[in-house]
């Protein structure tokens, strides 16, 4: 039996879009998540994602090995990698005959009732276009560090409920919530049950770590979005996870 046309968010994170030694894009990556996302679409699924990225291209061009802890550094290699980044999801969804549209929010557009609103009707008519995959970033070049999103964890949550989505998918890169003995937990209905003994993954790239991902969880199941936390290095994880089956850490919703 055919799926039912869902609304899915999916969140890249640094991690899982530079090489291991974390100093470049890996653009092999950017070719497998493009080819996964693209055939979702060509399935009849909406989706959007939200990327990192920015910084960690910026730094592979300005030729930094190691994040920037100032602020305004931060925001120089987004600036310089922000373009980098599109260019190549661009390039990287025209293989599958599919166009890319780039939104930069901060905290303060959700924050803003006309801003909200304004973000919530462009993206609705981007998904009205069924050969266009939205594509979302913290404004790293402009957002001041108090409300960095973490790594567009709490983002990508707080854009799931702006666009009323079904799914939320925040893929890193470990297999999901690992608890104190290093196993991974299928199913978490009670999030607090968990934060106690989750372990970190934060990588050199990454702001956030599985706390924050965790945050995260909690705003997408408290407004009703059901939320999965995936690996992903590894390939099928979306078409496994859309399918029902069994793989990286669950988040059941509550009901809306």
């Amino acid at each position: 039996m055919a799926q039912r046309s869902q609304r899915i968010i999916v969140k890249f994170g640094s991690g899982i879009l530079s090489n291991p030694k974390g100093n470049t894009l890996d653009r092999r990556q950017f070719a497998r998540l493009s080819a996964e996302v693209a055939a979702l679409v060509r399935a009849g699924h909406e989706c959007l994602i939200v990327s990192s990225g920015a910084v960690a291209a910026g730094m592979a061009a300005l030729g930094l090995t190691e994040r920037p802890k100032q602020l305004a550094a931060r925001q120089a290699c987004a600036a310089v990698g922000q373009s980098r980044l599109m260019g190549l999801y661009s390039a990287m969804f025209a293989r599958h005959g599919l166009h890319v549209a780039q939104l930069l929010l901060t905290h303060s557009d959700l924050d803003s009732r006309t801003r909200h609103e304004n973000a919530r009707n462009t993206l609705g008519q981007l998904f009205s276009r069924r050969n266009v995959v939205p594509i979302i970033n913290e404004n790293d070049s402009v957002a001041v560090e108090e409300l960095n999103f973490g790594d567009n964890d709490r983002l990508s949550a707080e854009v799931a409920l702006l666009v009323d989505a079904d799914r939320l998918f925040l893929l890193t890169s470990v297999d999901g919530v690992l608890d104190a003995d290093g196993k991974l937990v299928p199913e978490v209905r009670d999030i607090t049950a968990v934060t106690g003994f989750v372990r970190q993954e934060k990588g050199r790239l990454s702001v956030g770590g599985m706390t924050t991902k965790l945050q995260a969880v909690k705003i997408a199941t408290d407004g009703g979005v059901r939320a999965q936390i995936l690996n992903g290095r590894t390939p099928g994880l979306l078409r496994a996870a859309l399918a029902g089956k069994r793989v990286g850490t669950l988040f059941p919703a509550r009901r809306r």
